[in-house]
């Protein structure tokens, strides 16, 4: 006898893993049970909506499209950016060490050396506060009367996911705080499936995750509890990209066009993580979103409290450059620029800025015939 009260939910990108894992559900579960999500970024092709359409008809299926709203956050926003008093600043340090290079310990207002515990080789152990010193100028935390003009003036909500997410940070997603997948995608999925959960249902989420994909990704389980009636199920775990793509070959689904564009992803259109070719190809192919994101840049520069800020981070470690030169420095036209440059950007490659035909097939996994 069939479950009715679970409920098979598939997240859905417009990519070859999520085709495979929600045809994999549709083979696999009864009719009713499986909900297909998109949570849209705004930051996409074209083609990912096409190819989402093209789903639906192929595989009889209604894909529920999901948008994160941070409307309610701007008003907040603008009162605490209009209210901010804050004085002092804020400081990069530097530890200290003594004319041996041994580290210098920190002491509190009496003398006495500062301590801490810390756990060594598994032991618990109390050493030394290592003394730190201030290291430049320093930065304003409070925001400038000229700055509050002008983010001000800048901050309401556009109804863009990923624009209006970045306005209110006031900057763009970055490796080490990659905030667009948490507040784009997986919040707005988890809200989502927890509605389900208070409605009765038990949830398997399906999420199409293989362990050759990346480093971080070598551990992932085929199945695991997640929460109070909640499990992930992950059917690709051992699978490789070619094998999905085989196996959509079999089940007579095409993969997103976007794979016979040179695209190795399909997503969001830059992705703040694209390489150097990746980054080519777009501007390439889809000079669209480069101008896009031109825009965008104007915007949530406008947002910032330093005045700038840039899709992608081109700056040389311990570079110290002033607003305008970074801003100059890793803006979206220069890294485009870059990005047709061979020898570490010392020389422009001729086959990157004159390409054969932009209109012929290519595909990274030999899917062009």
């Amino acid at each position: 006898m069939t479950d009715t009260k679970v409920r098979h939910v598939i997240s859905v990108s417009g990519g070859k893993d999520s085709d495979a894992t929600l045809k994999i559900a549709l083979n696999r579960c009864a009719p009713g049970t499986v909900i297909p999500i998109f949570c849209d970024t705004d930051n996409e092709d074209r083609r990912v909506y096409e190819h989402l359409d093209y789903l639906e008809h192929t595989l009889g299926v209604k894909i529920t499209r999901l948008k994160a709203d941070f409307s309610d956050e701007f008003a907040r926003k603008r009162m605490f950016i209009a209210r901010d008093q804050r004085v002092g600043r804020k400081y990069d340090t530097a530890p200290v060490v003594d004319a041996a290079g041994n580290p210098v310990p920190k002491r509190d207002a009496r003398g006495n050396v500062v301590t801490q515990t810390v756990r060594r080789a598994g032991q618990s152990v109390t050493e030394p506060v290592q003394k730190t010193k201030k290291v430049g100028g320093g930065k304003r935390v409070r925001w400038t009367n000229k700055a509050k003009r002008r983010a001000l003036a800048e901050l309401h909500p556009t109804g863009i996911a990923m624009l209006d997410l970045c306005m209110l940070k006031g900057r763009f997603p970055s490796r080490k705080a990659q905030f667009c997948t948490e507040r784009l995608k997986r919040d707005v999925a988890v809200m989502f499936q927890l509605d389900l959960v208070d409605a009765g249902y038990r949830v398997i989420s399906w999420q199409g995750i293989r362990r050759d994909e990346s480093h971080a990704r070598r551990n992932a389980k085929l199945y695991e509890r997640i929460g109070p009636r909640m499990w992930a199920f992950r059917p690709l775990v051992e699978r490789s990209a070619m094998d999905v793509f085989a196996f959509l070959a079999d089940e007579g689904v095409r993969p997103n066009d976007l794979y016979y564009m040179n695209m190795t992803r399909v997503g969001c259109m830059p992705c703040i993580n694209a390489s150097k070719e990746e980054v080519r190809e777009i501007s390439q192919r889809l000079p669209e979103h480069i101008e896009r994101i031109s825009e965008w840049e104007r915007k949530v520069s406008a947002c910032s409290k330093r005045g700038f800020s840039t899709f992608f981070h081109k700056v040389e470690k311990g570079a110290a450059l002033r607003p305008a030169a970074e801003f100059s420095r890793s803006k979206i036209e220069t890294i485009v620029e870059w990005s047709r440059t061979t020898r570490g950007g010392k020389q422009f490659d001729l086959l990157a800025v004159e390409p054969a035909s932009l209109d012929a097939c290519v595909s990274a996994y030999g899917l062009c015939e």
